[in-house]
C-alpha cells in the first residue's frame, strides 16, 4: 500500500515561481514525457561499501514514488553504479553515466575525494552534480563550479561547532586528532585548528594519519596516548572510529571522543567499538535519530518506519534516516522543475532552496541552497551519547 503521508507532510519553500499549467515543455538529456534518468557513483564495493545504502535507500524511495505515479507523471530511473570508492572508477563510471546511459545529472553520489575528482568534468560538460553526500568546501564555488551543490554540513561549519563546545566545556583540553589521509581527513583536521584560531597551537598536541587501505589503526591509537592528550577528535570513517574507541578503551585512555555526525551512528560506529567504550563521546546532529524513543511519536519518524518496514526491509533502519532524508529532497527539486526538465532549470532549482525543513529534520534545523552558496545545511545540535542513546544538549548552533 502506497503511504500519501510521506509525500504529503514535507514542507518546503523553494524560490522562484510553480510550474504553470500548460507551459511549454524542455527537456534535457535523459528526460521523456514518462521518464526521468538521473545517475549516481556509490561505493557497492571496497573499504567503505556501507555507505551502499545511500543508493539503496534512495533506489526504494524512487520506487516508492514510481508505484505512487512518479513525479509530475514521469517514473524516475536511477542509474546508480559502484565506484569502490576509487577517484579513477569514480571518472570512468561518471563519464558512463554521462556520454552512455544519458542521464539528465548526478544526483546524491557519496565521498568527497570521489565527487572532487569529477566535478571539474561535469562543470565542463554542464551536467547538474547536486545533492552530493561530501563535505569539503572545494565543491562550494559558484564561480568554478557553477554546477555542483552538496547536502551535507561544510567541514569549517561542522568542525566550528566542536571547537567552539571544546572552548566552553574544555578550554584547557589536549586533543589527539586521528584522521583520514584524504580531502576528508585533511579538510576536518584543518577546519578544527582554524576554529581553534590561537588556541590550535596549544590544544591540538598530536596527530595520526591513516590510510583507507590499512587493515586497523590500532598502532596509531597507541602512539596518540602516549602524547598525553585527554581528547581525541576522529576525522575518519565508520569503520576506523569504531576501531579507535574500541582500542582507546583497551588501553584504559579515558579520554574525550569527539565525533564527526557522519560517524556517530550507534549500530555501525558505537556498538560495534562497544558501548560502554562509547559512553560519554559527543557528536553534532541535524536529523531524528530512530533508536531516540522521544520520536516515537513523531510523524515524520512514523513514516520513515512505515517506508523502511514496506520497501527497505532488509536494510538498517538506525543507518537510513538520511539516505531517507536525501532521497526526499531530490524528489522535491526534481518535482519543482515541473515540465521544464533541462540541466539549466534543474540547477535553477537545486541552488534556490529556502527554509526547508524535511520531516526528519531536529526542530530548527532547515536548509538554505542559493547560488552563491551551494551548501545545505550549517546548523545542528551537540549531542552527548550516555551508553544506550545519544541525549541532545542545549540549542541549535551553527550559523
Amino acid at each position: 500500500m502506497i503511504r500519501p503521508l510521506i509525500l504529503a507532510t514535507l514542507s518546503l519553500s523553494i524560490a522562484g515561481p510553480s510550474p504553470v499549467a500548460g507551459a511549454d515543455k524542455k527537456y534535457g538529456p535523459g528526460v521523456t514525457d514518462t521518464e526521468i534518468k538521473i545517475g549516481q557513483t556509490v561505493p557497492y564495493s571496497g573499504p567503505i561499501s556501507s555507505l551502499s545504502r545511500f543508493g539503496r535507500i534512495e533506489a526504494a524511495y524512487l520506487k516508492m514514488i514510481n508505484a505512487a505515479g512518479g513525479i509530475n507523471g514521469r517514473k524516475v530511473t536511477l542509474v546508480s553504479l559502484d565506484d569502490a570508492f576509487t577517484p579513477a572508477k569514480t571518472v570512468q563510471q561518471t563519464r558512463k553515466l554521462v556520454e552512455d546511459d544519458d542521464v539528465l545529472a548526478i544526483v546524491g553520489s557519496v565521498g568527497t575525494p570521489t565527487n572532487l575528482a569529477v566535478a571539474k568534468y561535469l562543470n565542463s560538460k554542464q551536467v547538474p552534480q547536486i545533492l552530493l553526500l561530501a563535505s569539503t568546501p572545494k565543491l562550494d564555488d559558484p564561480e568554478n563550479l557553477p554546477w555542483t551543490t552538496t547536502f551535507m554540513i561544510p567541514q569549517p561549519a561542522e568542525t566550528r561547532i566542536y571547537a567552539d563546545y571544546l572552548l566552553k566545556t574544555k578550554p584547557d583540553a589536549k586533543v589527539a586528532v586521528i584522521y583520514q589521509n584524504d580531502d576528508l581527513g585533511k579538510g576536518n583536521l584543518a577546519g578544527l585548528k582554524a576554529a581553534l584560531g590561537s588556541r590550535a597551537s596549544t590544544m591540538v598536541v598530536a596527530e595520526a594519519a591513516y590510510d583507507i587501505m590499512e587493515p586497523t589503526v590500532d598502532s596509531h591509537i597507541v602512539a596518540l596516548k602516549a602524547s598525553g592528550a585527554d581528547t581525541l577528535f576522529h576525522a575518519s570513517n565508520a569503520r576506523f572510529a569504531a576501531q579507535a574507541i574500541r582500542k582507546a578503551y583497551e588501553l584504559n585512555w579515558k579520554v574525550q571522543h569527539v565525533l564527526l555526525s557522519g560517524v556517530s551512528s550507534i549500530s555501525a560506529v558505537l556498538r560495534p567499538a562497544g558501548l560502554a567504550a562509547a559512553k560519554g563521546a559527543v557528536s553534532a546532529f541535524w536529523l531524528k535519530t530512530s533508536e531516540d524513543p522521544m520520536w516515537d511519536d513523531d510523524a515524520g519518524m512514523r513514516e520513515f518506519r512505515a517506508f523502511m518496514k514496506e520497501w527497505a526491509p532488509n536494510d538498517d533502519v538506525e543507518e537510513s534516516i538520511f539516505p531517507y532524508a536525501t532521497a526526499q529532497i531530490i524528489v522535491e527539486v526534481l518535482k519543482k522543475c515541473g515540465d521544464d526538465l533541462s540541466r539549466e532549470n534543474l540547477i535553477k532549482q537545486a541552488t534556490s532552496i529556502q527554509g526547508l525543513q524535511l520531516p526528519t529534520f531536529l526542530p530548527g534545523i532547515t536548509i538554505n541552497v542559493t547560488p552563491s552558496s551551494r551548501i545545505g545545511w550549517r546548523k545542528a545540535r551537540m549531542a552527548r551519547f550516555d551508553g544506550t542513546r545519544w541525549v541532545l544538549l542545549d540549542d541549535v548552533v551553527g550559523n
